[in-house]
């Protein structure tokens, strides 16, 4: 009938809470960015930044955090969108950074945690004021405690003890001279919701989150797949398992998952019957202690 109540789906109700985050900071604050890494998190704000400011063009600059160590078929996915949106595109290149004696290479490979300082300076630079992340609270318990307008200090720092309230879905961007805003508009969503929107909106995603045979080697309990950045070790021998990535972190670091789940539908069905975060099952780096997240947000990680 058309006097009937409209009520909104878990989708679209997510999806219009998001739209309203990006309409807020883009007219509250001077100068937004978005954190695009090609993964399916900021593949779905990319999408709903589009929605929210159509049919204008999306109002404010994307930025990557280019570690060196990017699985290859992310970097062509991002240029790609990047072109077809028009859109500028700020790589914060982490290679040159520690060529230029800006970080220093850890020992254990990952870059994650001097990925800080290139992105506190890039941000630096273009005086960006708030910084989208794609980050959700179900991922991983540091991030269960932050809001969407994460505030951070002159020195990009966060202080979990120290938030504002946002009450009624009231968000305080007020910032003096050098702070800055993180923010979240997809905090509320799981990964089950992530997916089930990429189903019904029919977002292209990259093909590495489909499963697929690859040839793995396993390591630590994980399934890494052989490639340039983690070539078979010594005594290990490679195995074809059909596979597929539930995160897509640095190549050398992000594992995959044995899965038949060769279609979206497929994935949305499996991410349903799970019961362990794709961080907790696939991102080597957040194995080296219980407050490695956390810890990295404190210095100004998001």
């Amino acid at each position: 009938m058309s006097g009937a109540p409209q009520v909104l789906t878990q989708a679209r109700a997510l999806e219009a809470e998001s739209i309203h985050i990006f309409r807020e900071v883009a007219a509250e604050m001077q100068r937004p960015c978005l954190l695009f890494s090609g993964g399916k998190d900021s593949i779905v704000m990319l999408h709903i930044a589009r929605k929210a400011f159509h049919p204008a063009r999306i109002p404010f600059p994307v930025m990557h955090v280019d570690t060196g160590l990017n699985f290859p078929e992310i970097l062509a996915y991002r240029d790609r969108w990047i072109e077809k949106l028009g859109l500028e595109l700020v790589v914060a290149s982490v290679p040159d950074a520690i060529e230029r004696g800006l970080v220093r290479e850890e020992p254990n490979g990952s870059r994650n945690r001097i990925q800080t300082p290139v992105l506190l300076e890039a941000a630096e630079q273009h005086r960006f004021d708030a910084l989208f992340g794609g980050a959700r609270r179900d991922e991983e318990k540091a991030r269960a405690k932050e809001r969407v307008f994460s505030f951070r200090d002159e020195f990009g720092q966060w202080d979990p003890k120290n938030q504002r309230p946002e009450i009624w879905s009231l968000y305080n961007g007020r910032v003096h001279q050098g702070q800055s805003i993180r923010v979240f508009p997809l905090s509320n969503w799981t990964e089950l919701d992530v997916w089930t929107y990429i189903l019904g909106e029919g977002v292209e995603i990259p093909e590495l989150y489909l499963a697929r045979e690859r040839e793995v080697v396993e390591r630590g309990g994980m399934l890494y797949a052989v490639n340039a950045f983690t070539p078979a070790r010594d005594g290990e021998t490679p195995r074809s398992v059909k596979v597929r990535y539930r995160t897509v972190g640095d190549a050398n670091l992000t594992a995959a998952v044995e899965s038949d789940a060769d279609t979206v539908e497929k994935i949305v069905a499996e991410i349903a019957a799970v019961r362990i975060t794709e961080r907790g099952a696939t991102r080597g780096d957040d194995k080296v202690s219980e407050t490695s997240m956390e810890d990295r947000k404190r210095e100004g990680y998001f």
